[in-house]
């Protein structure tokens, strides 16, 4: 659908489910060509945020909490091993698994990556505009519960 339709269309003709996936795609490619000079990609950003919020978490856990295949994670991990930006250490209590934690570099990368993803709030979320951020987020959040709890049913 070409952009200057969608700008003419009555947003209510428009199923939401439509608008949602044109946010999400357009929001990934802005964030991952923002991310480029940090030399990541919004999966693997995603992965950082993970590392950087739960302690001791292992590869398995970050495929179970992404709902992303086992072999995709240990790709995305050791690119962000080999960049400098994760560390592993052997887990003592289970020698399988390796336990995963962010490098003063990950931190740093993390950081400046955060500021890409404020830089796309800004631009495209008007806090004085037509709808408040913190009330698009609440809602937003219930949404994406709602989806997950839809979809575990099955």
């Amino acid at each position: 659908m070409p952009f200057e339709e969608i700008k003419q269309m009555d947003a209510t003709q428009i199923p939401v489910g439509k608008l949602l996936y044109m946010i999400g795609k357009g929001y990934m490619t802005y964030v991952n060509r923002n991310l480029e000079e940090f030399g990541i990609n919004t999966t693997q950003l995603h992965l950082l945020f993970e590392i950087a919020h739960h302690t001791n978490i292992n590869q398995e856990m970050i495929a179970t909490r992404c709902n992303v295949n086992k072999g995709a994670v240990a790709r995305s991990i050791r690119k962000l091993e080999d960049n400098g930006l994760v560390k592993r250490e052997i887990d003592e209590n289970n020698r399988r698994q390796n336990r995963l934690s962010l490098t003063k570099d990950g931190e740093d990368i993390l950081i400046k990556a955060c500021g890409v993803l404020r830089d796309w709030e800004d631009s495209v979320i008007l806090d004085d505009g037509y709808i408040k951020k913190e009330l698009l987020q609440k809602v937003l959040k219930e949404i994406a519960v709602k989806t997950i709890e839809l979809n575990e049913g099955e």
